[in-house]
């Protein structure tokens, strides 16, 4: 079939991502003689000066990886936790019922930075100037700005230039929003990372001692300070209509490091797909493929309504359960035994019929009967309904329709002639998301809004504890054998973007490329993650691309249609491993930035 651009072939390496400069960043740490752990790293730091609309210095990452080394698939968990002082009580002192999505009160601890630094002191070989030398080039010397970006800028002037003054320094220049395909630097970036840079060779030549006193210029030096002083000292007007001042502190970043987690894993169909715990959403992606295990998919086409019906049918249900059982695991407990077993899903396999179920239906647990009825009950109270056609919260579309408040998140897969495998989901600190920190030119995470402020939920607001983010990396075993990294952003859509990719792969033979180019669709119909934590029944936003007959015939099993134009869903990029060492790659032509490399 015709594809957008060509699957990328080759042996010595591929780095795929949401932007072409963080891929060719990546790829030219693998030329110089790196593993895929270090051009993973050094992509990451690009997208965070090329992509700030969607990802930034003080967000997460969670990443999923295979070494060669070690053998082992683990789980990168760069996603940090709350505050001391982010109690119920300080936060209901507010007047809130809900987190804001953006400001200062919905800051949890930045998690990437150390989580790079741990991967690559652990299984990278470079240096910290090798990964950090092409984000400082772009942010002192520029790079061409996307017109999205600032497009984003410009629709935010007003409210930079009156309550976020820091950020109106940096991207709106002498009162002018910066122009699309023209250099734009952030200068102030480039000096916090020259600044590390300097921290870290200061230690001396061995390496592991420069990556440690790296991570303590950030945790514990000159970036914790300058974080609490400014979160701790100014009012930020936020979505709640007020001012409020950040809880953080630099002993929260001080006694806070990023971990190795092992990955929740599932058997289908000949792969073992591994993905983060429940203190992610990424059990959802397993739990779909244990519903849909009992159905025959192949012999539908890809494009289908009754592939797509039955998918989405499997995913309502795998949502309504993460609204109701995934949390942090060290502080609830998750069953997620239970949600995976064979009696469990074939039980609620027989929920999914013909028509478009209109109803939130989490499965019955256990034990776990009270805890449900009070997720429920808070649902009713503070999620709200919305009209199945309305604007959507989804970073990605909203972004589509030039009226983008929100951030989004990026992605990287690379895998090099050695057989090391990482897919990551870099997040958080988007430029919308709080006022920039003038001596680091950067701003905070809004994570935090994905906690709720009621008692006795999985998402329960405490200190230290992990929000229910929704990013998700993925990694699959094909055979037993470390086969597949693939990811996307989107917040609540990305399981559902790339469940349809893996899916065409898997059944209908389709390359990474073909798979990712197919038409793409998603629900709403469970509570969004984000701020106001709205949802819309029955909803299945469409690409016009699956054609009229399609659309009608999944209209007529009653799915509130939103119909959506072509090359607006999703922003998959995929890499692959066959046995014999041959390499695959690929990235969405969607939003026009995503691009695969290798050789």
């Amino acid at each position: 079939m015709f594809t957008t651009r060509p699957e990328i072939l080759g042996t010595f390496g591929v780095v795929t991502s949401t932007h072409w400069l963080a891929s060719a960043a990546g790829m030219s740490l693998l030329e110089r003689g790196g593993n895929a752990f270090d051009a993973c790293v050094a992509s990451a730091f690009v997208l965070q000066v090329v992509e700030p609309h969607l990802v930034g210095p003080a967000g997460e990452v969670p990443a999923v990886f295979y070494s060669a080394r070690t053998g082992r698939v683990e789980v990168l968990c760069g996603q940090g936790t709350t505050p001391a002082a982010a109690t119920l009580e300080r936060y209901r002192a507010e007047g809130l019922k809900l987190i804001p999505g953006n400001g200062l009160l919905a800051t949890v601890i930045p998690g990437a930075f150390d989580a790079w630094m741990l991967l690559l002191r652990d299984h990278g070989t470079m240096r910290v100037r090798d990964v950090l030398e092409p984000a400082i080039y772009y942010a002192e010397h520029g790079h061409a700005l996307m017109p999205r970006i600032s497009n984003t800028i410009a629709g935010l002037k007003d409210f930079f230039e009156t309550y976020w003054p820091t950020t109106a320094q940096v991207y709106v220049p002498g009162g002018k929003v910066p122009q699309a395909r023209k250099l734009f630097r952030n200068p102030a970036l480039a000096r916090t990372w020259t600044r590390v840079l300097k921290q870290a060779e200061s230690a001396g030549a061995d390496r592991e001692r420069q990556i440690e006193a790296a991570r303590d210029a950030f945790y514990r030096g000159f970036v914790a300070e300058e974080i609490e002083r400014f979160a701790r000292g100014t009012d930020v007007m936020d979505e709640s209509g007020s001012t409020h001042r950040g809880v953080i502190t630099a002993d929260d970043l001080a006694g806070w490091s990023a971990s190795y987690d092992k990955p929740v894993t599932y058997d289908y169909h000949g792969y073992t797909v591994a993905k983060a715990g429940s203190w992610s959403q990424g059990p959802v992606f397993l739990q779909t493929l244990a519903l849909l295990k009992g159905m025959d998919l192949a012999g539908v086409g890809p494009t289908s309504a009754e592939f797509v019906h039955r998918v989405t049918e499997a995913m309502k249900l795998a949502f309504a359960d993460r609204e109701a059982y995934y949390g942090d695991p060290a502080f609830v407990d998750v069953p997620l035994e239970h949600l995976l077993s064979d009696a469990y899903n074939d039980e609620r396999r027989a929920l999914i019929g013909e028509m478009a179920s209109q109803d939130l239906l989490p499965g019955r647990v256990p034990g776990f009967e009270a805890q449900v009825a009070r997720v429920m009950d808070t649902l009713e109270r503070l999620s709200q309904v919305s009209a199945p056609g309305s604007a959507t919260n989804e970073p990605t579309l909203a972004d589509m329709r030039a009226s983008a408040k929100r951030g989004d998140t990026t992605h990287v897969d690379v895998i090099d002639r050695w057989g090391n495998m990482i897919s990551a989901t870099p997040s958080g600190g988007w430029f919308q998301s709080s006022p920039v920190i003038p001596e680091l030119g950067f701003g905070l995470n809004t994570r935090a809004q994905m906690f709720w402020l009621e008692e006795g939920l999985p998402g329960t607001l405490a200190p230290g504890k992990r929000p229910r983010t929704t990013l998700t990396p993925s990694l699959a075993l094909r055979d037993g054998k470390p086969y597949l990294a693939f990811g996307t952003p989107g917040g609540d859509q990305q399981e559902q973007w790339q469940l349809l990719f893996f899916l065409r792969h898997v059944h209908h033979g389709l390359n990474l490329q073909e798979a990712i180019d197919l038409p793409m669709s998603h629900t709403m119909h469970f509570p969004t993650s984000f701020y106001p934590r709205d949802r819309k029944p029955g909803h299945l936003a469409v690409e016009a691309s699956f054609g009229s007959e399609a659309i009608e015939a999944l209209r007529q099993r009653g799915h509130q249609i939103e119909q959506v134009p072509e090359w607006s869903v999703g922003r998959l990029t995929a890499a692959s491993r066959d046995a014999d060492g041959l390499l695959h790659a690929a990235a969405t032509p969607r939003l026009m930035q995503a691009y695969a490399i290798g050789r």
